[in-house]
């Protein structure tokens, strides 16, 4: 197989858009492995059948399918050039809507199912893959047809008509119902892919790996999240809850000490009680990844000893107070020469220089934010003596503290 990187490497980067690829023989072809079970619940079995011949007979070569299903679910079908066997590709599923309960139940009732079977509906099309905008899925498959078939002159795409349509069984549906089912095999793999999910994000988060992270989220739906009222601002909120305990576990999980993790997590307690909108609530998630991300980066003390950790900790919770090396090793009970050497091998600083550096980069902060005299300013980064902290400062950014904000604030006039 000619394609065989360019086919791999598709399949990882759908594969971030939780697309699942399957690679069949056509002999092989059924849609009881790629519909998440759903027919198989709905006793559906003829629905298998049809798919099998609908692809036999309709799939044909440097054709790219796209075809939605009776259940909303859109999926990509190929034949695969240059195979041994014809091979099929199939792509999906995946919806580009979220269902509310109203929708859910509307089509129960369209297509005569029993109510008994909303609640195991209701998270099928909950744990679907989303996708607001599937463009990028589509430059990814024509990217893939290049591969496969030379250039886009060689192969074009084509839409299919509704073949895997339910039929209407209600009385059997009904009959072969039972609460066991409900928890069979559909809802675990809901669950077990949201957990899979869930943790890719909370590992990511605890390496700082924003770009990982927001990529990750892009393709969590909250409504996988179970819906306790049926306000979908609450609903927005619960999840948003959810999302904050998540990522403060993850960031404890990134050796960041709880002093840092409280703080960030009682901020956006607060925030999630304030949501008034889904859009409000969409722009506050982003906020909450972007930085739980950097918390991560700017204070994770992995491979740090408690020792330093505490020390660590101590220095950035008040940088006015006295943080000479002494008192330092005093308040923690060890030698002096002992902690220099210690924090020296684990941080890659002196004392002093770790020192320094937090209390300038609390001065920028303060220079950027607020419009305190340079005098406040250097008290609050616990260097009393305003013409050292100048001399620091310069030392240690280049400009004096007059000098860095007043080309601060051209550049901001000039936003």
């Amino acid at each position: 197989m000619s394609y065989r990187t360019e086919l791999d490497f598709v399949q990882k980067l759908l594969a971030h858009f939780r697309l699942k690829t399957y690679i069949v023989e056509e002999e092989n072809v059924t849609i009881s492995d790629f519909d998440m079970g759903l027919r198989k619940f709905l006793e559906l079995d003829d629905e298998y059948e049809l798919s099998k011949v609908f692809i036999k007979e309709n799939i044909k070569a440097n054709i790219i399918y796209k075809l939605t299903d009776a259940f909303y679910c859109n999926y990509f079908l190929l034949r695969l050039p240059d195979t041994v066997a014809d091979t099929i590709m199939i792509v999906g599923p995946y919806t580009t809507r979220e269902f509310n309960r109203n929708e859910i139940m509307e089509f129960t009732e369209e297509y005569s199912l029993p109510p008994q079977i909303f609640n195991t509906l209701e998270k099928y099309f909950n744990n679907i893959p989303y996708l607001e905008n599937d463009s990028m899925v589509l430059i990814t498959m024509n990217t893939l047809g290049e591969a496969l078939w030379g250039n886009i002159d060689n192969f074009r795409f084509e839409s299919l008509e509704q073949a895997i349509a339910p039929v209407h069984r209600s009385s059997e549906i009904t009959q072969a119902f039972s609460y066991e089912q409900t928890d069979a095999s559909i809802n675990m793999k809901a669950i077990e892919e949201r957990y899979a999910v869930e943790n890719q994000l909370l590992l990511a988060i605890s390496q700082g790996l924003s770009h990982k992270v927001e990529m990750i989220m892009a393709n969590m739906s909250s409504s996988s999240f179970e819906k306790r009222t049926t306000d979908p601002i609450r609903n927005m909120q619960n999840y948003c809850i959810i999302m904050n305990t998540l990522l403060r576990k993850a960031v404890e999980n990134g050796s960041v000490h709880p002093f840092y993790i409280d703080k960030l997590s009682s901020d956006f307690a607060r925030k999630i009680e304030q949501v008034t909108s889904m859009e409000n609530a969409r722009k506050l998630q982003k906020d909450m990844v972007h930085k739980y991300c950097l918390l991560v980066k700017n204070h994770s003390m992995k491979g740090y000893s408690l020792l330093v950790q505490k020390v660590v900790t101590t220095i950035d919770t008040d940088l006015t107070a006295d943080l000479s090396l002494n008192t330092l090793a005093s308040k923690m009970n060890v030698n002096a020469s002992y902690l220099s050497t210690l924090f020296k091998r684990e941080t890659g600083s002196t004392l002093t220089d770790y020192v320094n550096e937090k209390r300038i980069q609390h001065g920028i902060l303060l220079l950027h934010s607020t419009g305190l005299q340079i005098q406040t300013i250097a008290s609050y980064c616990g260097i009393p003596d305003v013409n050292y902290f100048t001399k620091l400062f310069k030392k240690k950014v280049g400009k004096t503290p007059k000098e860095y904000r007043e080309i601060f604030l051209r550049g901001a006039k000039k936003k």
